[in-house]
């Protein structure tokens, strides 16, 4: 007969590997809104758009992976709570127009972080898939938001807050796609 008293549980996503719980998470979800709002710093404002182009998909769609949905989406929402009540950290340019994509950061980081639990961050082609659909999602609430909040029509806001950012994203998601499984193979896990 076997005892459970020796079975270690298989970490979910990679912030499991880390020791500890109620310390750590604390750390974690601020680590993760801190590095969201530096990501939000590097902005490009780019023509015909107002949406800028940004590193914080990559640091939202990352942390996501990396730490699973209840930090993930605790550290997004509390992201968007504190940048609301005035904290300078959204992208400088961005204004009123981007707060959609910032919402839609809830959502992408929590559905990342769900499917990297699932092991949708172990190998490349899986974690390009969660990549892109967490992009995906970005989109889907962010585009809308910039429709109501610029009065542009539906191909027009595809145009301004999709079209200029496909190369981007589609570059941060490869970069990912090396960076969560190279990290998993680190671990020996």
């Amino acid at each position: 007969m076997m005892s459970n008293a020796h079975v270690v549980a298989r970490p979910a996503v990679l912030s499991d590997l880390i020791p500890g719980k109620l310390v750590r998470d604390i750390a974690l979800v601020v680590g993760f809104v801190g590095l969201t709002g530096v990501a939000a710093q590097v902005s490009l404002p780019l023509p015909g758009t107002p949406v800028p182009f940004t590193l914080q998909t990559f640091a939202v769609l990352l942390g996501g992976a990396a730490l699973g949905l209840p930090r993930a989406f605790t550290g997004m929402a509390l992201y968007l709570l504190v940048g609301q009540l005035g904290v300078p950290w959204f992208a400088p340019s961005g204004g009123n127009a981007t707060l959609g994509y910032v919402v839609g950061f809830v959502l992408a980081a929590s559905v990342t972080g769900v499917l990297a639990s699932r092991g949708g961050d172990r190998t490349p082609l899986r974690t390009v898939a969660t990549m892109t659909f967490g992009t995906l999602l970005i989109y889907v609430v962010g585009v809308p938001w910039l429709m109501v909040a610029t009065g542009m029509d539906l191909p027009a806001a595809i145009g301004a807050g999709v079209v200029p950012f496909l190369i981007g994203d589609g570059l941060k998601v490869l970069v990912a796609a090396g960076l969560l499984p190279a990290a998993w193979k680190l671990s020996g896990r």
